[in-house]
């Protein structure tokens, strides 16, 4: 007890010591990041890094990596390596070019549709990849993989938040199909993800110097310009002075769902304060407000503009999240020399308020119904964030995953339509799930259905929506249309992004109390459209950044795609798949007869079960018959193989039956190994020609040593070289005769042939042609088996065809050391 407690004393020692040396070098790393820049212009720190180990990426496989981005980071820096260049001039196949693609919120998925190929672009990627008014949410952008990518992307370029890079090494619907090999070039990648934050979050930009003023929207502020009604506005003013030269940036948090706005500015006057003091009236004069979501807007690159001297700027549905507000003079009379000489000041008051509707109504009137929909986990425990949406109301019941849009639609607007919208939250780990609507009714739809992330949807302002089978965002990116007649719609939108969705339903005004037709709606989140379309298994798995829970679907071997629909191998060609991969086994009947008609049983149960476990492998492969579990399957049949070859090298040896089982087991053991780690590898082959040919080798050294201990190297050879050096070379013809009377040379050649074709057959084999040329190998391998044990002939032993003169000189030293013993007696 005292060791133990002294042993525990002394680790708590090292501990605390390891502990308090760790927290002085991290405050002094943190002290000496902060203080750079003394004039406080830059200050920022590192918010995280991560390191990436080598990883390699076979024909066809992925990997995400997610980074995380705070409101306060500055800059990103991504650095990868990879074993690959693409040349841009010699572009091949789209389907097996190696691509790296990024997409804010969820994880990119680029083969979706083949129209998806329109984000790939053909350039090499750069910081100037990012940004733009593209809304990356939607669409994603690919881009060739190159050797070295560098990048390094500011808070004014992207947003902050989640964003996802997919490393692909071929896409297209064989992507997600079931391979019984996986050849090909692979590449491998690391890399290193650092993101930089600024320590003072009144301070952004590239160089956190940049100074934020933030605005807080007060409930109990009233404009005294508000004439809005119905509406529960938040707000208030500030008073600012800029130079004339200068700006100001403001950031606006809108933390629930709200329908507009409005800034304006109010009071302005521009002040003059060296040659003539006094005011400099503003009519004429611009002050220009850019307003962007997430990020800091630039007089060319914004998301809403306007001069708000002359007229309020309103941004109508905003997202949720925060807003940054810029505002600059522009546009001046007098010219910007004469304004800057004078050091014109401009003052203004800045208003804003942000307008929302009571909790159960939308809508610029707030005059439309709007729902809240509660999350009920679905009963799949082992499936992560499986769940079902339901309206928070007493009209609905919880008993089932769709609910009755009667009871709930709107029936008040000014025209014929009117707007019913339903809100939903979707879990941020959960990015990597899929949206699920679908509408069902007894009569002809007649609504439209929209759906937007972060805010209420519009008819011109949407992310996704349906209105039709012909008019619907069906062909974009990440929205996939199952079903579109008459009576029902399914759609799905695909690796939707964690957190606030909005859709909004759009239909005519009706009694809906008095209306007979039933319809009903449903909201789910899945992990894989349409459960794989029931031509595979639903996978899921953490990204590389260990942040988000993906799935993906893995097809069988007919069907391929995200979501498993495309059909690649027909019924019919399916059946001729399993003839050609089955059927070709029967090889395997030509040296299991020879070896039992020449008593050889051991080869012969070996060549029977090898093709027997083949044929087995095949058809649990093609989906036809599975015995055993397909594992055991597929080691029996490349085990069996790979001692099939050896043991057909060892058989023709003609070394005792003692040192054969030795050699076997050898081999038994090396090949179990080999069809256990990697059974599919183009190297095995190679390995298994090569361990054949030693154990070949070794039966003859053995043979050699066992044979022809005749050859003496005493101190006689000196006396006599002459007689030896012909004794020698009467050997060596000897043994060339003899070796050249053990083959039938013509199988041996033809034998050769064989196993070269088999070698070729297995090279040459891929995903799209497995089936022809694997089938080529049974038949090859199985009949350079056959063709090498029809080349073994009867062993002539070289013992027998010694020199007469050496048996000579041997009789005569027996017959001298006889006399001699003799002589003795």
């Amino acid at each position: 007890m005292f060791l133990i407690l002294g042993h525990s004393c002394s680790n708590l020692f090292l501990v605390f010591l390891v502990f308090t040396v760790t927290c002085f070098s991290s405050c002094w790393v943190l002290y000496g990041e902060q203080v750079q820049g003394g004039d406080g212009s830059h200050k920022s720190s590192t918010l995280s890094s991560f390191i990436y180990a080598t990883t390699v990426l076979k024909p066809y496989e992925w990997r995400y990596i997610s980074v995380d981005l705070p409101p306060w980071f500055s800059s990103v820096t991504i650095a990868l390596e990879s074993n690959i260049g693409v040349d841009l001039k010699r572009i091949g196949k789209v389907s097996t070019l190696p691509m790296i693609c990024f997409r804010e919120g969820s994880p990119p998925l680029p083969d979706v549709y083949n129209t998806s190929l329109t984000g790939l672009v053909i350039d090499h990627i750069s910081n100037s990849s990012f940004g733009g008014s593209q809304d990356l949410q939607m669409v994603e952008k690919c881009y060739p993989m190159q050797k070295s990518i560098s990048l390094m992307l500011t808070n004014e370029q992207i947003r902050p938040g989640i964003w996802y890079f997919g490393l692909f090494n071929g896409i297209g619907p064989i992507r997600t199909q079931s391979k019984m090999i996986n050849r090909g070039h692979s590449y491998s990648f690391s890399g290193n993800i650092t993101v930089e934050g600024c320590t003072n979050s009144a301070m952004l930009g590239k160089f956190c110097n940049q100074t934020i003023s933030f605005l807080s929207c007060l409930d109990t502020y009233i404009s005294p310009e508000s004439g809005i009604a119905n509406m529960t506005p938040c707000g208030g003013t500030e008073e600012s002075c800029l130079d004339v030269a200068g700006s100001k940036v403001y950031s606006l948090d809108v933390v629930s769902i709200a329908e507009e706005i409005i800034i304006t500015a109010l009071n302005i006057t521009f002040t003059q304060s060296q040659r003539s003091n006094g005011a400099i009236n503003s009519s004429g004069h611009s002050l220009m407000c850019y307003v962007r979501h997430g990020t800091l807007p630039q007089p060319q690159l914004y998301d809403y503009s306007a001069d708000i001297n002359r007229s309020p700027l309103v941004i109508p549905l905003p997202r949720l999240g925060r807003w940054y507000i810029k505002i600059l003079p522009a546009n001046l009379s007098e010219s910007m020399s004469a304004i800057q000489e004078m050091n014109t000041t401009i003052c203004y008051s800045l208003e804003w308020q942000v307008l929302r509707c009571p909790a159960d109504k939308a809508g610029l009137n707030c005059t439309t119904a709007k729902y809240t929909l509660q999350t009920f986990l679905k009963r799949t425990p082992y499936v992560a964030f499986e769940s079902y949406y339901l309206p928070i109301s007493g009209e609905v019941s919880s008993g089932s995953a769709s609910f009755p849009l009667g009871p709930l639609l709107s029936n008040s607007s000014d025209g014929d339509y009117t707007w019913t919208f339903f809100l939903l939250d979707i879990p941020d780990g959960a990015a990597g799930g899929n949206i699920h609507v679908r509408v069902a009714s007894e009569a002809r739809i007649s609504g439209e259905i929209y759906a937007r992330y972060g805010g209420f949807p519009s008819h011109s302002n949407w992310d996704y929506f349906y209105a039709n089978s012909t008019s619907n965002s069906n062909g974009s990116m990440f929205f996939k249309l199952y079903d579109a007649s008459d009576k029902s719609v399914s759609f799905y939108i695909i690796y939707a992004r964690g957190g606030t969705w909005s859709f909004g339903l759009r239909h005519p005004i009706s009694n809906r109390h008095s209306s007979t037709v039933e319809t009903t709606m449903s909201i789910s989140l899945e992990r894989c459209p349409e459960k794989c379309s029931s031509h595979g298994a639903c996978k899921s798995v953490l990204d590389s950044s260990g942040l988000t829970f993906y799935s993906f679907c893995d097809c069988d071997r007919r069907n391929g795609g995200f979501d498993c629909s495309v059909e690649l191998v027909s019924s019919s060609g399916q059946m001729w798949q399993s003839i050609s991969l089955i059927g070709s086994n029967a090889a395997a009947l030509l040296p299991a007869y020879w070896a039992l008609c020449h008593k050889a049983f051991a080869e012969w149960v070996l060549y029977t079960s090898s093709g027997i476990s083949s044929g087995l492998y095949h058809a649990c492969d093609l989906g036809t018959w599975c015995p055993l579990s397909y594992h055991v399957l597929q080691f029996m049949d490349f085990w069996l193989s790979f001692m099939a070859v050896v043991s057909t090298f060892v058989y023709l040896s003609t070394i005792d039956e003692v040192t054969k089982r030795a050699i076997h087991t050898v081999v038994a053991i090396l090949t179990a190994l080999m069809a256990e780690s990697g059974p599919t590898k183009s190297s095995n082959i190679i390995l298994v020609v090569a361990i054949g040919t030693l154990a070949l080798f070794i039966g003859f050294l053995i043979e050699f040593f066992t044979h022809h201990r005749w050859i003496s190297f005493s101190t006689e050879i000196c006396l006599n070289m002459l007689n030896r050096w012909e004794t020698v070379k009467a050997w060596i013809h000897n043994f060339i005769r003899s070796l050249l009377k053990r083959f039938r040379w013509v199988f041996l050649l033809a034998g050769f042939t064989a196993l070269a074709m088999a070698a070729i057959s297995w090279k040459l084999e891929t995903s799209q042609n497995y089936w022809i040329w694997h089938s080529a190998w049974h038949v090859s391998i199985y009949t350079s088996s056959f063709l090498f044990l029809c080349s073994k002939a009867t062993a002539v032993n070289c013992e027998n065809e010694q020199p007469r003169s050496e048996n000579y000189e041997l009789a005569r030293q027996n017959s001298f050391s006889g006399s001699n013993e003799r002589g003795g007696r």
